[in-house]
């Protein structure tokens, strides 16, 4: 067999093998190439510009790396945010992650309405999304009275240092959207359940194990890729929350005549390298729970 036929043979096999995938992927595919590629495209072309408004319209102005340079050492409110930010990703994400796998236990569960519960737990995913969460926060439906009522912000202010004080008071206030932000993550746990036999929990049963010596010898290892791939969607969500700091810095910084759309595309290309690194550190972790899953 040449090498023309192996070639050939070999794009076949991957065609049976992913073929499928990649039709799933096909409209995503046509719409990014349709709709976003040229702005994103534009978008980095101006993260090297100067960009002025002048009576005839923009003007472009070569600057290299400047924007970049201004962005990570000149101008520190965009590391400042960053690092905020990420103070409330580290409380924010376990919480989210730990409160869906326990309803998710509980909703795996056989009892009568099981499909409405889970409904329910995942309708404010559909509704409080984009302009409708916005509207709704705007109105003070997120709004968490008893933290106040029953003093608990001025203990944590009395009782830990400001740098910890100020995410924690943050995280409890947003505690109403940590668990509308909660739904698909228990829909991916309770499809991670499924896919564990249910012959293995008779066997451990047979044997005498309690049901908490099954979550931890059973439940636990098995839904671990689940639990990656949580943190990877999880993350992802977070990054593009309509109330990150830093997608309302990009913004203010667009229509800022001092930095404009240059200086606001930097900005959000450097947002865009730090999300890639965390999500390949991610993809790592999951690749590494699959193959030890599959040995």
């Amino acid at each position: 067999m040449n090498a023309r036929a192996k070639g050939m043979a070999k794009l076949a096999y991957k065609w049976r093998s992913y073929g499928a995938g990649y039709l799933f992927m096909l409209p995503w595919m046509i719409g990014f190439a349709v709709f976003m590629a040229f702005p994103i495209g534009w978008s980095l072309y101006l993260a090297f510009q100067k960009v002025s408004l002048s009576g005839t319209g923009f003007k472009y102005s070569y600057i290299g790396m400047q924007n970049f340079k201004d962005a990570l050492f000149k101008d520190n409110e965009f590391t400042i945010q960053l690092l905020v930010f990420m103070q409330q990703m580290i409380f924010m994400i376990p919480i989210i992650i730990i409160f869906s796998l326990c309803v998710s236990l509980l909703l795996n569960q056989q009892f009568p309405g099981r499909f409405l519960f889970r409904a329910i737990f995942f309708l404010p995913v559909i509704f409080s999304t984009g302009q409708v969460l916005t509207e709704l926060f705007q109105q003070g439906a997120g709004d968490v009275p008893f933290i106040a009522q029953y003093g608990i912000d001025t203990y944590v202010t009395e009782n830990f240092s400001k740098s910890l004080a100020d995410p924690l008071l943050n995280i409890l206030g947003m505690m109403i959207l940590i668990l509308w932000s909660s739904g698909v993550q228990i829909l991916i746990f309770i499809a991670g359940f499924q896919t564990i036999s249910k012959s293995i929990y008779e066997a451990v049963r047979i044997d005498g194990a309690s049901p908490w010596t099954s979550f931890w010898k059973i439940t636990l290892p098995g839904v671990k890729p689940f639990i990656a791939l949580n943190l990877l969607y999880t993350m992802v969500d977070l990054f593009t929350f309509p109330f990150n700091p830093i997608m309302e810095q990009i913004k203010s910084n667009m229509f800022n005549i001092s930095t404009g759309y240059g200086y606001a595309s930097a900005i959000a290309w450097l947002y865009f390298i730090f999300i890639m690194i965390l999500i390949a550190l991610i993809m790592l972790f999951l690749n590494s729970s699959n193959k030890a899953r599959r040995a």
